[in-house]
């Protein structure tokens, strides 16, 4: 990622998994989303990168909220403290739920086997 970014563009670094930008907003933040399963995830189309889900800087003072589609901003509602919470909650449940079934715990050894086997 270069030091300084350029508004309107959306830096991806496939090694790192990581994708950058400045807030769509104008304030000049940083926005960096981390890539992954359990994270967000890139599309890129002939007509432009997509980024799911929204980006929700309610860290920031701005509090932006918008979606990143086909290459374009579409902003969103903004969400009050309480939504924010909310999805956070749900995040932290949806990351654990996807991390236990990759490394169950409490079955037996064959039987994890057997179930990656099976799941290829």
């Amino acid at each position: 990622m270069p030091k300084v970014l350029e508004p309107g563009v959306l830096y991806v670094s496939q090694e790192f998994k990581t994708a950058a930008h400045l807030c769509a907003c104008g304030c000049g933040e940083k926005v960096r989303t981390p890539l992954g399963a359990t994270e967000w995830k890139l599309t890129d189309a002939p007509n432009g990168p997509s980024l799911y889900p929204s980006i929700g800087n309610w860290q920031q003072s701005c509090r932006s909220h918008y979606w990143i589609r086909c290459g374009e901003i579409v902003w969103a509602e903004d969400w009050s403290q309480e939504q924010v919470e909310n999805a956070r909650q749900h995040e932290m449940n949806r990351r654990r739920d996807h991390y236990d079934r990759l490394y169950p715990v409490g079955r037996p050894w064959w039987r994890r086997i057997w179930d990656w086997m099976h799941g290829r």
